[in-house]
């Protein structure tokens, strides 16, 4: 069989074919985390990102190839995850940009794209690490283009993809010395590698054995996108637009023309958290609105409605938290906007009361294990009521969604780069909320670098590290991000780990105590601070967070 040409159905079957390949193997890809903490999500960040853009493609009838490229690009951005996820929606969205006028495409056309995708997403990560799924995908996409030069079949040139992807993934310890010391390849690039096994299976016409390490259907994925609200934080009469309401618009001629801007400004007018994804055949809208159905008629001006749904958000509220549902008695004022809206990424209730007791106006739960969507914080943004929105991801893999999140909203924001929640903290402490806003952002960069963050967690499994032996079930203490110190015990951890941060110079300690510590033990981490260290300041609060039974933050 000879394939010399790929539109858009055959190009929508490879992506929902390697979609569902790495969905199978995404608790493998999680298993190759570099840190033997309970933190390995990089394939279930791969998994909900390419399941996003494999959702907008299913809702694609066409076989131009531009277009179905164009649903994908859009799933992923939207639904990308963590730093993989960023990734590889930018490799696909170059892709697809390469590609977006052809109605089919050969297998030169086919290897150009593949190329393009790497071009745009090195120039989306500040500073390229080689030995991850960047290099994976570059190494690949070189062999695709060298393949194309002598090859028109596509099913050539993509198996000579996937050997290169392959062997490139081998290499990768070669590259990243922390990946050859503990034995694995990189995880990111192991993700990649199961989509593109996804994508020759279904160009042969061939099923893949699935992993026996399966996690949750594509199916629960998709469901597990769905925004998680704040209901416990807010009274039912504080819902200004109780309907929530999601609709596509399949453009039609005779209808009015579309402008994009026009048609995002005049549903603005309809409610709050509006969000329009659109290309030439499709206007996607979701928006809180008070009277959904005088959005759905607007919408019908352009074209045919599909894919509609309407709830109510007051009874979802009171079906929650057991109130009465009240009746709007007056129109809702307009809040004038404030100058500056503060959204941060935290786990933990305790954690989140701290952020929003500091001035936080809108705390997404994540952090590792969950880390939120790109939509998920296009959402907070627009949630926010202010000219300006800053960011604190407190995580190094949100920083890369959120500012993939700036980028695709029109309100001003400035994402702080916080990798913990320590440097968040004092990142928020030293906000001004009367400078201007390149005077705020320069603060709380240099804020960044006045605290010192350390950790007490477990290990998943046995390794070795940074020369540390480090055995399942062991307590590490991890400084600025490189683990420094193990125990079998989870106090003598947090001790070994504070001698190591503490210095003559500091003057405060701030425990954050985590879900699987007791106050007893809290007393007598304060006991040993106290006589080890009787110059520093000790502040301890309950953040309530998991896998963490620690953090610590030095200043």
């Amino acid at each position: 069989m000879s394939i010399t040409t790929l539109d858009g159905r055959r190009f929508a079957e490879m992506i929902l074919q390697g979609a569902d390949h790495l969905s199978n193997n995404a608790k493998l890809v999680d298993a190759l985390n570099v840190f033997p903490v309970p933190d390995g999500d990089t394939g279930t960040n791969m998994n909900l990102s390419m399941t996003s853009g494999a959702k907008e493609v299913r809702s694609q009838t066409t076989d131009h190839i531009g277009k179905v490229g164009q649903a994908l690009s859009k799933g992923l951005l939207m639904g990308a995850r963590g730093n993989s996820g960023v990734i590889l929606s930018q490799l696909f969205r170059g892709f697809s940009k390469a590609i977006e006028s052809n109605s089919s495409i050969s297998s030169v056309e086919f290897a150009d794209a593949l190329q393009a995708g790497v071009n745009t997403a090195y120039k989306a990560v500040m500073k390229p690490v080689e030995g991850t799924i960047l290099t994976v995908a570059k190494d690949a996409a070189r062999a695709a283009v060298m393949a194309s030069e002598t090859e028109t079949s596509i099913i050539k040139v993509m198996e000579k993809t996937l050997e290169e992807a392959e062997a490139s993934l081998k290499r990768t310890p070669d590259l990243l010395p922390v990946l050859k010391e503990v034995g694995v390849v990189d995880s990111g690039g192991q993700g990649l590698v199961f989509v593109y096994e996804g994508f020759l299976a279904n160009l042969k016409g061939e099923k893949l054995q699935a992993s026996t390490k399966t996690g949750p259907s594509m199916n629960e994925l998709v469901n597990a996108e769905h925004h998680k609200s704040v209901q416990s934080h807010m009274n039912t009469e504080d819902i200004e637009f109780g309907y929530c309401t999601e609709f596509m618009v399949r453009f039609e001629e005779g209808k009015k023309a579309f402008d994009e801007d026009l048609f995002r400004n005049d549903l603005s007018e309809f409610g709050d958290s509006l969000l329009v994804i659109a290309d030439d055949q499709l206007a996607k809208v979701h928006i809180h609105a008070e009277h959904p159905g005088e959005v759905l008629s607007y919408g019908q001006k352009y074209g045919n409605l599909i894919n509609m749904k309407i709830e109510n958000m007051r009874q979802q509220h009171t079906d929650i938290v057991g109130e009465q549902i009240p009746a709007p008695t007056t129109e809702p004022e307009q809040q004038e906007k404030g100058k500056y809206g503060i959204v941060t990424v935290t786990m933990g209730k305790g954690i989140a009361e701290l952020f929003r007791s500091i001035g936080a106006n809108e705390v997404i739960e994540g952090g590792q294990t969950m880390n939120p969507s790109t939509e998920d914080i296009v959402k907070a943004i627009q949630d926010v009521n202010a000219e300006n929105i800053i960011i604190l991801p407190n995580n190094s893999n949100i920083v890369m969604a959120a500012q993939q999140a700036a980028s695709v909203v029109d309100e001003n924001v400035i994402v702080i780069p916080s990798k913990t929640v320590p440097q968040g903290m004092a990142a928020l402490l030293s906000f001004n909320p009367t400078a201007e806003p390149t005077d705020v952002q320069s603060t709380m960069n240099d804020a960044l670098g006045n605290v010192k963050s350390g950790q007490i967690t477990y290990a998943v499994r046995d390794t070795n590290i940074d020369g540390l032996d480090i055995s399942k079930g062991d307590f590490m203490g991890i400084s600025n991000g490189k683990i420094v110190i193990t125990d079998r015990e989870q106090l003598l951890a947090a001790k070994k780990l504070l001698l190591e941060m503490i210095s003559n110079e500091d003057e405060i300690l701030t425990i954050i105590q985590g879900e699987d510590t007791s106050d007893e033990e809290i007393a007598k981490l304060i006991e040993f601070v106290e006589e080890k260290f009787e110059d520093v300041e000790v502040e301890v609060h309950n953040g309530e967070q998991p896998l963490y039974s620690y953090i610590f933050s030095v200043e």
